[in-house]
Protein backbone atom coordinates (compact mmCIF):
# COMPACT_ATOMS: atom_id res chain seq x y z
CA UNK A 1 0.00 0.00 0.00
CA UNK A 2 2.95 2.10 0.92
CA UNK A 3 4.61 1.67 -2.42
CA UNK A 4 1.21 2.45 -4.48
CA UNK A 5 0.86 5.96 -2.17
CA UNK A 6 4.64 6.87 -3.36
CA UNK A 7 4.35 5.97 -7.13
CA UNK A 8 1.10 8.34 -6.75
CA UNK A 9 2.93 11.08 -5.11
CA UNK A 10 5.43 11.05 -7.73
CA UNK A 11 3.12 10.83 -10.89
CA UNK A 12 1.55 14.08 -9.95
CA UNK A 13 4.42 16.30 -9.41
CA UNK A 14 4.60 20.05 -10.34
CA UNK A 15 5.73 20.16 -14.25
CA UNK A 16 9.31 21.68 -14.65
CA UNK A 17 9.23 25.45 -15.58
CA UNK A 18 8.84 25.76 -18.74
CA UNK A 19 10.30 29.20 -20.41
CA UNK A 20 13.13 30.30 -23.31
CA UNK A 21 14.39 32.75 -20.86
CA UNK A 22 15.80 29.58 -18.27
CA UNK A 23 17.02 26.86 -19.74
CA UNK A 24 15.08 24.00 -19.36
CA UNK A 25 11.83 21.76 -21.26
CA UNK A 26 10.92 24.19 -23.80
CA UNK A 27 13.73 24.65 -25.39
CA UNK A 28 13.96 20.69 -26.30
CA UNK A 29 10.16 21.26 -27.28
CA UNK A 30 10.17 21.22 -31.65
CA UNK A 31 9.22 23.78 -33.37
CA UNK A 32 8.10 22.92 -37.01
CA UNK A 33 8.00 26.19 -39.64
CA UNK A 34 6.01 25.58 -42.96
CA UNK A 35 6.62 28.11 -45.49
CA UNK A 36 6.92 28.24 -49.21
CA UNK A 37 9.34 31.30 -48.75
CA UNK A 38 12.52 29.72 -48.28
CA UNK A 39 13.72 33.41 -46.70
CA UNK A 40 10.74 33.66 -44.54
CA UNK A 41 11.41 29.58 -43.77
CA UNK A 42 15.04 30.34 -42.98
CA UNK A 43 14.86 33.65 -40.93
CA UNK A 44 12.36 31.90 -38.51
CA UNK A 45 14.15 28.97 -37.74
CA UNK A 46 17.93 31.39 -36.84
CA UNK A 47 15.43 33.48 -34.75
CA UNK A 48 13.95 30.44 -32.92
CA UNK A 49 17.72 29.17 -33.24
CA UNK A 50 19.05 32.34 -31.82
CA UNK A 51 16.75 32.34 -28.61
CA UNK A 52 17.85 29.05 -27.55
CA UNK A 53 15.10 26.69 -29.36
CA UNK A 54 17.45 23.53 -30.25
CA UNK A 55 14.77 21.62 -32.54
CA UNK A 56 13.13 23.61 -34.95
CA UNK A 57 13.03 22.42 -38.37
CA UNK A 58 11.75 24.54 -41.31
CA UNK A 59 10.17 23.45 -44.50
CA UNK A 60 9.30 24.94 -47.79
CA UNK A 61 7.52 22.63 -49.89
CA UNK A 62 3.89 22.12 -48.53
CA UNK A 63 2.96 18.68 -49.78
CA UNK A 64 5.54 17.26 -47.42
CA UNK A 65 3.85 18.91 -44.56
CA UNK A 66 1.56 16.18 -43.34
CA UNK A 67 4.59 13.70 -43.63
CA UNK A 68 7.17 15.65 -41.51
CA UNK A 69 4.42 16.20 -39.16
CA UNK A 70 4.12 12.41 -38.55
CA UNK A 71 8.09 12.13 -38.33
CA UNK A 72 9.28 15.18 -36.38
CA UNK A 73 6.34 15.14 -33.88
CA UNK A 74 6.34 18.73 -33.15
CA UNK A 75 4.86 19.97 -30.25
CA UNK A 76 4.25 23.40 -32.03
CA UNK A 77 3.86 24.69 -35.91
CA UNK A 78 4.02 27.87 -37.60
CA UNK A 79 2.34 27.65 -40.42
CA UNK A 80 1.86 29.76 -43.02
CA UNK A 81 -1.69 30.32 -45.05
CA UNK A 82 -1.17 31.05 -48.46
CA UNK A 83 1.04 28.27 -50.12
CA UNK A 84 1.71 26.55 -53.64
CA UNK A 85 0.32 23.21 -54.01
CA UNK A 86 -1.63 22.57 -50.42
CA UNK A 87 -2.41 25.68 -48.35
CA UNK A 88 -2.38 26.26 -44.85
CA UNK A 89 -6.05 25.71 -44.44
CA UNK A 90 -6.10 22.14 -45.89
CA UNK A 91 -2.92 21.16 -43.78
CA UNK A 92 -4.74 22.83 -40.69
CA UNK A 93 -7.87 20.98 -41.25
CA UNK A 94 -5.50 17.60 -41.98
CA UNK A 95 -2.85 18.19 -38.79
CA UNK A 96 -6.32 18.18 -36.47
CA UNK A 97 -7.55 15.08 -38.05
CA UNK A 98 -4.76 13.19 -37.37
CA UNK A 99 -4.55 11.03 -33.96
CA UNK A 100 -2.53 13.20 -31.74
CA UNK A 101 -3.54 16.92 -33.76
CA UNK A 102 -6.19 18.01 -32.06
CA UNK A 103 -4.14 19.63 -29.26
CA UNK A 104 -0.92 20.36 -31.08
CA UNK A 105 -0.63 24.35 -30.81
CA UNK A 106 -0.59 25.56 -35.03
CA UNK A 107 0.05 29.25 -34.79
CA UNK A 108 -0.64 30.36 -38.54
CA UNK A 109 1.22 33.63 -40.51
CA UNK A 110 -1.05 35.43 -42.59
CA UNK A 111 -0.50 38.77 -44.59
CA UNK A 112 -4.19 38.01 -44.93
CA UNK A 113 -6.20 40.63 -42.62
CA UNK A 114 -9.47 40.09 -43.72
CA UNK A 115 -12.55 39.14 -41.02
CA UNK A 116 -13.49 36.06 -43.24
CA UNK A 117 -9.72 34.41 -42.58
CA UNK A 118 -9.58 34.81 -39.32
CA UNK A 119 -12.85 33.22 -38.81
CA UNK A 120 -11.95 30.86 -41.28
CA UNK A 121 -8.33 30.03 -39.10
CA UNK A 122 -9.70 29.76 -35.92
CA UNK A 123 -12.88 27.67 -37.22
CA UNK A 124 -10.32 24.96 -38.61
CA UNK A 125 -8.43 24.94 -35.55
CA UNK A 126 -5.76 27.52 -35.33
CA UNK A 127 -4.47 27.62 -31.72
CA UNK A 128 -3.53 31.16 -32.70
CA UNK A 129 -2.46 33.85 -35.58
CA UNK A 130 0.01 36.08 -36.58
CA UNK A 131 -0.41 38.88 -39.48
CA UNK A 132 2.60 39.39 -41.01
CA UNK A 133 5.09 40.95 -41.05
CA UNK A 134 4.65 40.28 -37.53
CA UNK A 135 6.08 42.05 -34.37
CA UNK A 136 9.17 39.65 -33.33
CA UNK A 137 8.40 40.19 -29.25
CA UNK A 138 5.17 39.38 -30.20
CA UNK A 139 5.37 36.33 -32.10
CA UNK A 140 8.59 35.59 -29.76
CA UNK A 141 5.71 35.92 -26.76
CA UNK A 142 3.02 33.61 -28.08
CA UNK A 143 5.46 30.72 -29.42
CA UNK A 144 7.17 30.78 -25.66
CA UNK A 145 3.13 30.69 -24.08
CA UNK A 146 2.09 28.03 -26.34
CA UNK A 147 4.87 25.72 -25.85
CA UNK A 148 4.78 26.13 -22.00
CA UNK A 149 0.96 25.40 -22.28
CA UNK A 150 1.74 22.55 -24.62
CA UNK A 151 4.71 21.61 -22.38
CA UNK A 152 2.04 21.33 -19.37
CA UNK A 153 -0.58 19.41 -21.70
CA UNK A 154 1.90 16.77 -21.98
CA UNK A 155 2.86 16.62 -18.42
CA UNK A 156 -0.48 16.16 -17.52
CA UNK A 157 -1.00 13.60 -20.24
CA UNK A 158 1.96 11.64 -19.15
CA UNK A 159 1.03 12.16 -14.96
CA UNK A 160 -2.55 10.68 -16.11
CA UNK A 161 -1.41 7.73 -17.57
CA UNK A 162 1.58 7.60 -14.58
CA UNK A 163 -1.87 7.48 -12.15
CA UNK A 164 -3.93 5.26 -14.12
CA UNK A 165 -0.86 2.56 -14.20
CA UNK A 166 -0.73 3.14 -10.39
CA UNK A 167 -4.53 2.79 -9.74
CA UNK A 168 -4.98 -0.55 -11.69
CA UNK A 169 -1.62 -1.54 -9.41
CA UNK A 170 -3.32 -1.00 -6.36
CA UNK A 171 -6.89 -1.94 -7.42
CA UNK A 172 -4.85 -5.45 -8.13
CA UNK A 173 -3.40 -5.36 -4.39
CA UNK A 174 -6.56 -4.91 -3.10
CA UNK A 175 -8.34 -8.00 -4.76
CA UNK A 176 -5.36 -9.75 -4.05
CA UNK A 177 -6.19 -8.80 -0.15
CA UNK A 178 -9.74 -9.36 -0.49
CA UNK A 179 -9.28 -12.88 -2.00
CA UNK A 180 -6.70 -13.95 1.11
CA UNK A 181 -9.14 -12.14 3.66
CA UNK A 182 -12.20 -14.02 1.93
CA UNK A 183 -9.97 -17.27 2.26
CA UNK A 184 -8.90 -16.65 6.06
CA UNK A 185 -12.78 -15.79 7.02
CA UNK A 186 -13.89 -18.96 5.16
CA UNK A 187 -11.31 -20.92 7.47
CA UNK A 188 -11.93 -19.60 10.70
CA UNK A 189 -15.72 -20.66 10.30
Amino acid sequence: METATKEIAQCVSEPAPCSPDEPGVCDKLKILVIDDEPANAELLEAILADKGYEQVKAITDSRLALEVCRTFQPDLILLDLMMPHVDGFTILEAVRSEPDGASLPVIVLTADESKETKLRVLTAGATDFLLKPFDLAEALLRIENLLALRHRQVQFDFQRAALEVALQARTLELREAQATLEKLTGTIR
